[in-house]
């Protein structure tokens, strides 16, 4: 049996084969079974790098956080989390940059601390027990990067075209809704730091789909 650890857009932790290129993690989730037995604990969600200063780690110990896995930055993304500012310094700081000129563009990038960006994530991307915050918008306003759902799966919004996600890759989709009001699965604040210019990273697959 494989652990249920790998994060759909959704947010939601899954137990199926494929790992993917990030890993991350949001504390305690699991108990000595190395059972999930919450959806999360605590307000920092990041994004890991795989390896990282060449630590090998034991998955799901006992008394340590909660490793999941993500196919990419968009579906990390997707799901609420952000670059970890240790293990992915660089890109913290470059999602930091473009996460205030998007949503904070008034305030200094020095006097935002991550811990206020967190809170707003988690306000945009978590319901109590375990839900998805979710909101409307036309797909033909979506910039790159964003994940919407439609008739229960999740599509990325990637050059101007809906690729279906997978824990796989991405599908090849001759989805074509860019007048179509859909639920936007991306936090908002994460839409507003796409439109500023950031741009996330992507499965290989898109590239066929």
């Amino acid at each position: 049996m494989h652990l249920q650890n790998r994060v759909d857009p959704w947010g939601q932790l899954k137990s199926v084969p494929m790992r993917g290129s990030l890993m991350g993690n949001r504390g305690i989730l699991h108990n000595g079974s190395r059972q999930i037995v919450r959806p999360w604990a605590g307000k920092s969600w990041v994004t890991c790098a795989l390896q990282f200063n060449d630590i090998h780690r034991t998955i799901f110990a006992e008394g340590s956080y909660s490793e999941l896995f993500f196919l990419d930055e968009a579906t990390a993304f997707a799901a609420g989390h952000r670059p970890c500012n240790h293990c992915r310094k660089s890109r913290y700081a470059e999602f930091k940059t473009a996460w205030v000129r998007g949503n904070r563009p008034d305030a200094a990038e020095g006097n935002m601390l991550v811990t206020e960006i967190d809170k707003v994530l988690h306000t945009e991307r978590a319901i109590p027990g375990g839900g998805k915050v979710k909101f409307h918008a036309l797909v033909s306003t979506l910039p790159s990067g964003t994940m919407f759902e439609y008739e229960g799966a999740a599509f990325l919004v990637w050059m101007a075209a809906a690729h279906r996600w997978s824990f796989e890759g991405y599908i090849p989709s001759s989805l074509q809704l860019d007048h179509e009001t859909v639920n936007v699965l991306t936090p908002a604040s994460i839409v507003r730091m796409f439109e500023s210019g950031f741009t996330t990273s992507v499965h290989a697959s898109v590239a066929h789909a």
